[in-house]
């Protein structure tokens, strides 16, 4: 499957951004997605993911309240709705798939992802 992320840029701290991730060239429903980020200088982390169906999601911890993760399989599109951004926010979000099956801590191994897209930055300013 291919991943095309979007929606990235400059905000300042307190705002808002929604990412978008286009995906082709499969069946989208078939495949669990996340949004994972990565600072300059640090590792990728898991920011979060959705079930196939989107009736689970899993936030990291540094996020819940202020992202919400969502999709829809009509559209083959994944967003990621970014509030209360703050500088620590700053980083490149890549939108992932994997085919894994869903679990409780659904989304959060890196490696369990089949596919990756470009990634989209996102900068804060304080």
């Amino acid at each position: 499957v291919q991943l095309q992320a979007s929606g990235g840029g400059l905000v300042q701290a307190g705002g808002s951004l929604r990412l978008s991730c286009a995906a082709s060239g499969r069946t989208f429903s078939n495949y669990g997605m996340g949004w994972i980020c990565q600072a300059p200088g640090k590792q990728r982390e898991f920011v979060a993911a959705i079930s196939r169906s989107g009736g689970s999601t899993n936030l990291a911890d540094s996020v819940k309240g202020r992202f919400t993760i969502s999709r829809d399989n009509a559209k083959n599109m994944l967003y990621l709705q970014m509030n209360t951004l703050k500088p620590e926010d700053t980083a490149v979000y890549f939108c992932a798939a994997r085919s894994a099956l869903w679990t409780m801590r659904g989304g959060e191994d890196l490696n369990s992802y089949n596919y990756w897209g470009q990634g989209t930055q996102v900068t804060v300013s304080s």
